[in-house]
C-alpha cells in the first residue's frame, strides 16, 4: 500500500499510540511518525526527547521511521511523498475533532486520504494527559506506556 504519517505530540507515547503504529506498520509500506513541534503546548519531553524515545520503542519496526515536523502536515506528506494521514480514534469525541481536520487537510489538498484506525478497547481511555497526571501523583504508569520510557518519565516528573 501507500506511505503514511501518523502524526501527533507523544508525549509521552502510550502504548495506544504504540499499538496504532504497530498494527498500521503491517498496512502502509512506509510509516512515519510525525512528532509535531508546537511552541504552544507546555510540554514535559522536548520535540527532540519524544523523538528519540519513539525511535527507540519503534526500532524493531523495519519500515516505521520518526521524524519532528512544525507548520502545516500537508506540508511534511508533500516533503516525504506521503499520501495518507493516520489518525488513532479512541472514541466518538476524537472522531468528531479528527473528522473536521480530515475535512481541512482535503480542503487544503484534496489528493492526500485520511485514515482513522480504532484503538483496540483495552487502551480507549488512555491518553498522554492521564500518564503524566497518574505519573505527577505518584502512580504506577506500568502498562501505559512502554517499559523503556518509564525511567524517562520518573525522572523527567521528579526534575520539574
Amino acid at each position: 500500500m501507500k506511505k503514511a504519517i501518523f502524526p501527533g505530540s507523544f508525549d509521552p507515547i502510550t502504548n495506544g499510540h504504540l499499538d496504532v503504529i504497530k498494527r498500521s506498520s503491517r498496512v502502509f509500506e512506509e510509516l512515519i511518525v510525525g512528532v509535531l513541534v508546537n511552541p504552544e503546548k507546555n510540554s514535559l519531553f522536548t520535540v527532540d526527547e519524544r523523538v528519540e524515545q519513539i525511535k527507540n520503542v519503534v526500532k524493531h519496526l523495519s519500515n516505521v521511521k520518526v521524524k519532528k515536523f512544525s507548520g502545516l502536515l500537508i506540508e511534511l506528506m508533500n516533503k516525504e511523498g506521503a499520501e495518507v494521514i493516520l489518525k488513532g480514534l479512541r472514541s466518538i469525541s476524537d472522531f468528531e475533532y479528527e473528522f473536521q481536520m480530515a475535512s481541512l487537510n482535503n480542503k487544503l489538498d484534496p489528493s492526500k486520504e485520511t485514515v482513522f484506525m480504532m484503538t483496540k478497547a483495552k487502551y480507549s481511555y488512555l491518553s498522554s494527559s492521564s500518564v503524566k497526571q497518574v505519573a505527577m501523583l505518584g502512580g504506577c504508569i506500568k502498562g501505559l506506556v512502554p517499559e523503556e520510557i518509564i525511567p524517562d518519565i520518573i525522572k523527567k516528573i521528579n526534575s520539574k
